[in-house]
């Protein structure tokens, strides 16, 4: 079994492990680890500490005021590897006590994109939704997406074939692109599939969006396929674009982050109350990584998955709670899906949450004629084409309302705020807070405006 190792290694290792001019393997950190075969390939990356807020609270609850100390006394490292499967119980235990500098073992699971299980055809068209999204409203307000950094974690972009569906250039911005180790291809150059789809579906209401290309469902595990990754590379992603948010001056930082992807079997997880669990454990270094990036000013939005009650994708084996792990983590958006005449599509993930109770938050439009990434008649489906929609009207507020102005949690509540309720009066499972409303999003930020006048 494939396993991440959290370790604390002298504080001068843990600053160079975090500083992306130095290079540091594996073996640097953590050579020698009994029963362990490390994966040099994985370069090491440094975690923050979460600090609470309130002194004394517990530093896990995500449920609460939180920071994140990237000093090198406070944080950690992580490493992959393998253990025998026959010796996963007896090696977990063990590791913390026979090597002090190791603080935990967790699950590395598989993650695969969020693909439909309906055949259906689409409801509608990308330009029912672009109607729908009040783009050319947008537009008008100068919230476009220009110069805001749009990253699509997926299976790479083809940018050529979605400038043909859309009819104008895209940006792919390869300076701050990332890939994992053994992926080849130039960012936006990747064949055409589900990161495609992604990529035009958020460009709906931010055409002028700077797309950064992270492709890390094209990585192959051994035995494995593309289409599915590991969390491994989503850390290293996510350890990334904390540098390229970092990068930004403060005052104008805007980084969006769309995720259609997500754990559908606790197969690959240690079990639920394990401490090595990934589904519902906060300590987890990617659920961690995703709360401090949040902190940082990034608005991260996760598909909210496929396993709705009236039409569960086949591969989705958890029997309840299905939105797991970061894709129900307090400080980023669980997008459902409905469809352009409003319906709530039967895939779509109910909740409650693992990490957090109310996912997911809200709903954008999916199964529609769109990018034409799967064949021409094909509609982009799932919660996947609904969390990129949703990410596109964040980036187009971002053109002028970066997080120095409107924090990634006041954006948050702006949108739960202004969503179209579609249910029960106030939060519902099905729904969220209801439909993502860009005429509510619209008016609440020229009030927000005029009273900063």
């Amino acid at each position: 079994m494939r396993v991440l190792i959290q370790v604390r290694p002298s504080p001068d290792l843990v600053a160079a492990v975090a500083d992306p001019t130095v290079a540091v393997t594996a073996s640097d950190v953590a050579d020698g680890l009994p029963g362990v075969v490390l994966d040099h390939a994985f370069a090491p990356v440094a975690v923050p500490r979460p600090v609470p807020a309130t002194p004394g609270a517990d530093p896990l609850s995500l449920n609460q005021p939180l920071t994140f100390s990237m000093r090198p006394d406070e944080a950690s490292v992580v490493v992959c590897g393998e253990i025998a499967d026959d010796e996963i119980s007896t090696r977990v235990s063990l590791l913390p006590m026979t090597r002090r500098e190791v603080v935990a073992v967790y699950a590395d699971p598989v993650i695969e994109s969020c693909l439909t299980c309906g055949d259906d055809p689409a409801v509608g068209d990308w330009h029912d939704v672009e109607r729908l999204l009040h783009v050319a409203e947008l537009a008008d307000e100068g919230l476009d997406g220009g110069g805001v950094a749009l990253a699509v974690v997926d299976t790479g972009i083809n940018a050529a074939h979605a400038e043909r569906v859309l009819g104008h250039e895209i940006t792919v911005d390869e300076d701050r692109s990332w890939s994992p180790h053994g992926v080849s291809g130039k960012p936006g150059e990747h064949p055409i599939d589900h990161g495609t789809m992604c990529a035009f579906d958020a460009l709906i209401a931010a055409p002028k969006a700077s797309l950064l290309d992270i492709p890390v469902l094209l990585s192959r595990r051994r035995g494995g396929s593309t289409l599915d990754g590991l969390l491994s590379d989503a850390i290293a992603a996510y350890a990334h674009l904390r540098d390229v948010l970092e990068a930004q001056p403060a005052r104008s930082r805007a980084l969006v982050v769309s995720n259609s992807w997500g754990s559908f079997s606790p197969r690959w997880d240690f079990p639920p109350g394990s401490p090595g669990n990934y589904s519902d454990n906060p300590a987890h270094p990617f659920n961690l990584i995703v709360g401090s990036l949040a902190e940082a000013g990034a608005d991260i939005l996760f598909a909210a998955g496929n396993c709705g009650r009236d039409c569960r994708d086949s591969r989705c084996a958890f029997p309840d709670r299905p939105i797991v792990g970061a894709n129900s983590h307090p400080k980023v958006l669980s997008i459902g899906g409905i469809d352009t005449n409003g319906a709530r599509v039967g895939y779509s993930s109910q909740g409650p949450g693992r990490l957090t109770e109310r996912k997911p938050d809200l709903c954008a439009y999916t199964h529609f004629a769109g990018s034409q990434a799967f064949g021409d008649t094909e509609p982009d489906s799932g919660t996947s084409a609904a969390c990129p929609v949703a990410a596109g009207l964040v980036a187009a507020v971002r053109t002028l309302w970066p997080s120095a102005k409107l924090s990634a949690s006041q954006l948050r509540t702006l949108l739960r705020r202004t969503a179209d309720d579609r249910s029960d009066v106030g939060y519902d499972h099905d729904y969220g807070y209801g439909v993502v409303d860009a005429a509510g999003v619209i008016a609440a930020l020229r009030r927000r405006a005029a009273r900063a006048a």
